[in-house]
């Protein structure tokens, strides 16, 4: 079973929440021969504060602070150690920890990611540093063992697309009960060292989509993510189970197709790239914004896949990268709005524990298991006796570390069982229960207003009333299964005296004895079928029938089975949706019904249910 442990950073302190870390990242300054050296819009005014210039009036800035400003001369190496590596423990603990670079195309995203084999970027030296965590907790002898593997994925045109098999198609993004996020089908490749994962990596990192742009000659087309999952385990019972996941992100940028000179394909591109990175402010503004908002993290798969890491449980790291030309002004004025608004966006970190709950087998002896059954009652009464002879009293009884960690598992699996699916169930069935007492209750409150209203047309006190017999008292089943809301409509056989009663009405109409045929309709729904040897088929009763009335009605009946739409087929009484269907499909393989008595050919239709389905529908023909 899962378990949310308490939060502790680097320094052992405790704690419940962590703000995401923003550090933002200047691009040297570089001037193009048809551009003019108008000089820097941007510039740093210390270790964590940059100024750029208002658009509005240029003679005056506007001030950002944030955790970590990296200027023109920072390196790959300063970046890592000040940004990334202090999160990096959090992963072998079982926390997540993400780290992505957002900003607009051409300011350096990439190379902060990845690098070059010269300078290599977060990605290699966070793996790197990963395996030597690994491994200097392995010669300390902590007690756990430890399993690292990757995935590697991009999210092109809104489409999840795994880098390490590029046959795949389209993945789907799924959440479990405790609200991770998952990718099923996504490849996942377990990693000895950063030598192995280097072989994996770098020709993933060949199938990602580029393109050339104005911009950039080698532009990102799609959104990076690369899934380090560290799984810890304990070697002592109870086996304890710790997994991290570090995820690293290297963005798409925003951008500007009058600058870019998109056309066809690449605006597409740029067109889901933009509305992605919308999204993505609109999560941070909901988030800022309070509980009383809804978070949009399934209108885009970056912001569904990114859920853990804002506002999620994930320790967050944001590099936002820009450039200081003035061409680039409004992509790195944005940039840093968006900086300002995720630096207050607070998560939940917090240790996703797995404990395996053991389960023991009760050996019996040989003894007892060859022994019959009264000879096995006594060995057993005499085993309860020998072991209460023999437990100490609690006040004398100790017990060790190791049993009081499996009394504790035991407890935490009896609660589990108790608060489990048996007791919803049972919860279900009462409440099925009374609602099929309410239901018995309205239907005899009906019986008793039908048969009072067949007293009032008339009968003859010599005579019983006409449906009486006809609504034996109602017994209800005992089932576990949930009732259906509404009541089947099920006919019974009519008896000699009830037929002969019925027979003017099939000749006459509109006098005052019918019924109309929606009160008729109902008492025949409420009837239930009685047993006997009449259910058997139609022999028996349609003899007293006219037999001018009985043809008529088969072979309406019969016309309606061959031609009849879905609609007039279920106009039929106790031919439902399903029923209907069955019919359409047996008539499209085997042609037409030669007879009424085909029906029984349908799968579900027995023989006693045609004998109730002939005298339901015989019966409202003659009710017209």
């Amino acid at each position: 079973m899962a378990q949310r442990l308490a939060v502790s950073d680097g320094a052992g302190s405790s704690k419940s929440s962590s703000r995401v870390r923003v550090a933002v990242r200047l691009r040297p300054y570089m001037v193009k021969q048809d551009e003019k050296n108008e000089g820097p819009c941007v510039r740093g005014t210390g270790p964590q504060s940059l100024e750029i210039t208002n658009w509005r009036n240029a003679t005056e800035t506007l001030q950002y602070q944030f955790d970590v400003f990296h200027g023109e001369d920072s390196t790959q190496q300063e970046v890592f150690l000040s940004s990334v590596k202090p999160i990096l423990p959090h992963v072998l603990n079982g926390q997540n920890a993400s780290v992505f670079a957002y900003g607009p195309t051409g300011a350096g995203k990439t190379h902060t990611m990845l690098g070059s084999p010269a300078q290599p970027g977060v990605i290699p030296r966070a793996v790197r540093e990963v395996f030597q965590l690994v491994r200097g907790r392995e010669r300390g002898g902590d007690g756990w063992d430890y399993g690292v593997g990757m995935s590697y994925l991009e999210i092109y045109n809104e489409k999840v697309l795994d880098l390490l098999s590029p046959s795949t198609q389209d993945l789907p993004i799924r959440e479990d009960k405790d609200r991770n996020i998952l990718i099923p089908g996504l490849t996942h490749t377990t990693l000895h060292s950063f030598s192995e994962f280097d072989s994996h990596f770098i020709p993933a990192s060949l199938n990602r989509t580029t393109a050339s742009t104005k911009l950039n000659q080698r532009s990102s087309r799609s959104h990076a993510v690369l899934l380090i999952k560290v799984v810890r385990t304990q070697r002592c019972p109870p086996g304890r189970q710790q997994t991290g996941k570090l995820y690293l992100v290297d963005l798409a940028g925003s951008e500007d197709n009058r600058r870019t000179g998109n056309q066809g394909l690449r605006l597409k591109e740029s067109g889901a790239i933009n509305l992605s990175l919308f999204t993505l402010s609109k999560v941070v503004d909901s988030l800022n914004a309070g509980a009383s908002c809804r978070v949009p993290y399934r209108d885009s798969k970056l912001t569904r896949l990114l859920q853990d890491s804002l506002g999620g449980s994930a320790h967050a790291v944001m590099v936002t990268n820009i450039a200081p030309e003035y061409t680039f002004y409004f992509d790195t004025f944005t940039a840093l709005n968006f900086a300002a608004k995720s630096k207050q966006v607070v998560n939940r970190p917090f240790v996703r524990e797995t404990v395996a709950v053991p389960t023991r087998q009760v050996k019996r002896s040989r003894d007892e298991q060859e022994a019959p059954e009264p000879q096995k009652k006594k060995l057993k009464e005499g085993k309860k006796k020998k072991k209460n002879q023999e437990v100490p009293s609690p006040s004398t009884q100790t017990h060790s570390p190791s049993d009081q960690q499996s009394v504790l598992d035991r407890l935490i699996a009896l609660e589990k069982m108790m608060m489990g699916s048996p007791e919803r169930e049972r919860l279900n069935l009462l409440q099925t229960m009374a609602q099929s007492r309410k239901e018995i209750q309205e239907l005899k409150k009906k019986q008793q207003q039908f048969e009072s209203r067949a007293r009032e047309l008339g009968q003859p006190d010599d005579t019983e009333p006409l449906f009486r017999s006809m609504l034996p008292p109602l017994h209800r089943k005992q089932s576990t299964a949930a009732r259906p809301s509404k009541q089947q409509a099920v006919v019974s056989p009519l008896q000699v005296n009830q037929l002969q009663s019925l027979q003017p009405c099939a000749l006459v109409h509109k006098t005052s004895v019918c019924l109309k045929r929606s009160e008729g309709k109902k008492l025949l729904e409420q009837a239930e079928p009685l047993e006997g040897k009449e259910n058997s088929g139609l022999g028996g009763w349609e003899s007293h029938l006219d037999s001018s009335v009985l043809e008529r009605s088969c072979q309406n009946i019969l016309q309606v089975l061959n031609s009849g739409s879905l609609k007039e087929l279920k106009s039929l009484q106790q031919i439902g949706d399903k029923k209907a269907k069955l019919i359409l499909g047996w008539r499209e393989v085997n042609g037409s019904f030669t007879q009424v008595e085909d029906l029984t050919k349908i799968e579900g239709i027995t023989a006693k249910r045609f004998s109730s389905f002939m005298k339901a529908n015989i019966l409202s023909v003659m009710g017209k």
